[in-house]
């Protein structure tokens, strides 16, 4: 059986930390900052969580060695 390869892409988007949780970074504030709201702004700073379902699929598929 050959060995699973991390996605790259998957690598460069995702940290797993040290209780299992997987840590994402907020999408949407690359460009059109004037369109949004300073609130919205404000509250896609930082990282999120993912919900564990979605943590375990990338876990599974994606970062399988990390």
């Amino acid at each position: 059986m050959p060995k699973l390869k991390t996605k790259s892409g998957a690598k460069k988007r995702f940290k797993v930390t040290a209780t299992g949780k997987v840590k994402y970074a907020q999408a949407g504030k690359r460009h059109g900052m004037i369109k949004r709201t300073k609130k919205q702004i404000r509250q896609l700073r930082g990282t999120n969580v993912l919900f564990k379902s979605d943590g375990d699929n990338i876990k599974k598929y994606f970062l399988p060695n990390g």
